[in-house]
């Protein structure tokens, strides 16, 4: 009998980079996901089909995805989707960006999140992300300014008001890589 918070065992999959031909599927994804394919981080609105990301498969299944944008000297994780959820489909796409990050010799790996996404704060807390920051309010001005389509009401029925911000220490990336990353297919 497994005890509790014991990991499965589960069949891995690889890590490809999304192509251009995957743009229309991933765009149908994110409208049947999210309602858009728009997304707003720390007051910018960002296309997700316009950024480089990765795509998750097995056996020619597409498990999950993650789009990222890189600033200066740092690769945000704009968008992270585990389409067949508990089959380490996120872990390894966050491994990926952050390989992404170590081979290019950025400083820093961050992500903003709501206030109403518990699930996605236990799993970057577990991989050893922190909290850095809170934007109060943030989402309301979004919402007001750039996209009117965010709701109102979130996962629980928390009301979506906050970003929170998170950091990924480069002190982690090494040990996140190594636990988490799947091989590129």
């Amino acid at each position: 009998m497994a005890t509790a918070g014991a990991r499965r065992s589960v069949q891995r999959g690889t890590i490809r980079p999304l192509e251009p031909a995957d743009r229309p599927r991933l765009a149908d994804l994110l409208r049947a996901s999210w309602g858009s394919t728009r997304m707003v981080s720390r007051g910018r609105l960002i296309d997700i089909v316009d950024l480089p990301g990765f795509w998750a498969v097995r056996d020619g299944e597409w498990l999950g995805h993650a789009s990222y944008d890189i600033r200066t000297d740092a690769l945000e994780i704009a968008l992270l989707e585990s389409i067949v959820p508990g089959v380490g489909a996120g872990g390894a796409l966050v491994a990926a960006c952050v390989g992404v990050a170590q081979a290019r010799g950025l400083g820093r790996v961050w992500l903003v999140t709501t206030n109403d996404n518990t699930n996605a704060l236990r799993f970057y807390q577990r991989r050893g992300f922190r909290l850095t920051a809170l934007h109060p309010d943030a989402i309301t001005r979004a919402r007001e300014s750039l996209k009117p389509e965010i709701g109102l009401i979130g996962d629980s029925g928390i009301p979506i008001r906050d970003e929170l911000e998170l950091d990924l220490p480069p002190t982690e990336w090494q040990g996140l890589v190594d636990r988490d990353g799947w091989p590129p297919s």
